[in-house]
């Protein structure tokens, strides 16, 4: 059975086809449920069917960490000017109720922090930059 549904993602609403492979709803009528009806489907989607454009991809430059994931910064361990080594943890994000921590890839000086906690971010979204 064919059926058009609407689903809502992070607050973006998708209009999509499903077909229902269960048992009794390949065409044919169970007990007390009526015979399917045959559905015309579109033959491109529509606008409204197709999902949102991603967000621009950040070039991320020489010193700049970008997110791993798409997440909420729960906390920022480091200060501008710090100095990090390798493998310290810079701050923490959580995403899907885990809390993942950003270690730092290379030793140096923290020159730019560009989120605070609470903020919500994308994979690929610089964090901060090590000097």
């Amino acid at each position: 059975m064919i059926r058009h549904l609407r689903i809502t993602v992070d607050g973006t609403a998708y209009d999509v086809t499903v077909e229902d492979l269960a048992p009794g709803s390949a065409g044919v009528a169970g007990p007390g449920l009526p015979a399917p009806t045959p559905t015309a489907l579109p033959s491109h989607p529509t606008p409204s069917a197709l999902p949102a454009a991603s967000p621009p991809a950040v070039h991320a430059g020489n010193g700049d960490i970008p997110s791993p994931l798409a997440g909420t910064v729960v906390t920022v361990t480091v200060s501008v000017g710090q100095t990090v080594t390798e493998g310290d943890t810079l701050m923490v994000l959580e995403s899907m109720k885990m809390n993942t921590p950003i270690n730092a890839p290379r030793g140096g000086t923290v020159g730019a922090i560009s989120v605070t906690p609470g903020a919500t971010v994308t994979e690929g979204q610089i964090l901060l930059t090590l000097a």
